[in-house]
């Protein structure tokens, strides 16, 4: 494999592309190299020079700090980033950040920041009806909500639920770490996986106030020691599935959307057998299908494909891909389901894969596309019409 140089770089874009953004660490975190958020044109055609996927580097998109976890509102083509910071207007707190993106170039336009109740926010996520921001701040262990404007921009947060305890891990788990937020596919239930407690908890969500209430039970949750990081549901709203950092495993639970109850199906491995090196697992992702289930591996390098039972929501282990780089943090599906790309944190690479429709085995391109410390990477479609 072969990072592209500065001669395969586009200097515009078509309207009718899809582009690719890198959120990253910056500063000291990225040894300087990163000013922000980062964009590529993923490039699938017209390819006489490498006859494969590429992902075309346009270079900044936007300055900001510690932009680490991105979400789009594809619609009116907005993008939200966290500001993964633990001081914001000298207040114990990071920050969110909302931009408009340029229709013609993909260029990201700040609108405004907002303070996100807590330090060090690391995953955000935008309700169904594009009216909220849900974000988890790790460091203060606690979940805000920040409304969204019809132009785009966020207003003060209209609550913030504080979590409280610890686990068994000595270092990781002293208190809670919000680290992952997710809706259900109603939009009547948040879940906050909680990597200091092993927690998942459970809050009905009132999308006309933005207000947060714990369902009833509270939490579920995992087998101590586990550290739940991220949570996706299948898209029929049957299972939801939860990648545990600290022991490399996924948690499934069959989901009742009538109560907002999750069920323990299974906990398996992320890791193939033969592998017992140092590893903590990243993200996770779930095929628009349904069939296949995607996980990322920090240690091991890899990303992993399970295939879905359809009836049980059970997982069997396919295969594994390797990355080809350090610290797959995290990765992000095409809407459309044909592509995978992969974030290398420590190796500053991002890897386009192609996605088999078939069997949702990867593909991965065999060209690296450079960014600085990049830690989350998400696509943006064409626009309609």
């Amino acid at each position: 494999m072969r990072a592209l140089t500065p001669t395969d770089q586009a200097s515009t874009v078509a309207m009718n592309e899809t582009l690719v953004y890198a959120g990253t660490y910056t500063g000291a975190r990225s040894k300087g190299k990163s000013k922000g958020i980062y964009f590529f044109w993923l490039k699938t055609r017209n390819l006489e020079v490498f006859q494969n996927i590429t992902l075309v580097p346009l270079g900044l998109a936007a300055e900001a700090e510690h932009p680490s976890f991105l979400e789009l509102d594809f619609k009116r083509r907005l993008l939200f980033a966290v500001n993964e910071l633990n001081e914001f207007e000298g207040k114990p707190t990071g920050a969110v950040s909302a931009f408009s993106i340029d229709r013609a170039t993909g260029k990201l336009t700040l609108l405004n920041q907002r303070a996100s109740m807590g330090a060090g926010p690391c995953h955000l996520t935008l309700d169904k009806e594009g009216r909220r921001l849900l974000v988890a701040n790790y460091g203060g262990g606690n979940l805000a909500v920040l409304p969204v404007g019809p132009d785009g921009r966020l207003g003060e947060a209209v609550d913030v639920v504080q979590h409280s305890g610890r686990s068994v891990h000595p270092e990781r788990q002293k208190g809670p770490h919000a680290h992952g937020v997710t809706l259900d596919p109603a939009n009547r239930f948040a879940f906050v996986c909680d990597l200091g407690l092993d927690k998942i908890l459970a809050y009905r969500y009132d999308a006309q106030r933005g207000k947060l209430s714990p369902a009833e039970p509270a939490f579920a949750a995992v087998k101590a020691g586990s550290g739940p990081r991220h949570m996706v549901f299948r898209p029929d709203g049957r299972f939801a599935y939860v990648i545990n950092e600290l022991t490399s495993t996924v948690t499934v639970f069959r989901y009742d959307p009538e109560a907002g109850v999750l069920a323990e199906v299974e906990t398996v491995s992320t890791l193939p057998p033969y592998f017992d090196g140092p590893n903590t697992g990243a993200e996770i992702g779930v095929h628009p299908t349904g069939k296949y289930l995607y996980v990322s591996n920090r240690g091991h390098n890899s990303v992993v494909l399970f295939s879905v039972d359809a009836d049980q929501g059970t997982l069997t282990y396919v295969e594994e891909q390797g990355t080809g780089g350090s610290k797959p943090r995290h990765f992000g599906i095409q809407p459309s389901a044909k592509h995978l790309v992969i974030a290398n944190q420590d190796s500053d690479t991002l890897l386009a894969c192609r996605i088999d429709a078939g069997n949702g085995r990867l593909k991965p391109s065999g060209i690296f596309a450079s960014a600085p410390s990049p830690v989350c990477a998400v696509f943006l479609p064409p626009p309609e019409g």
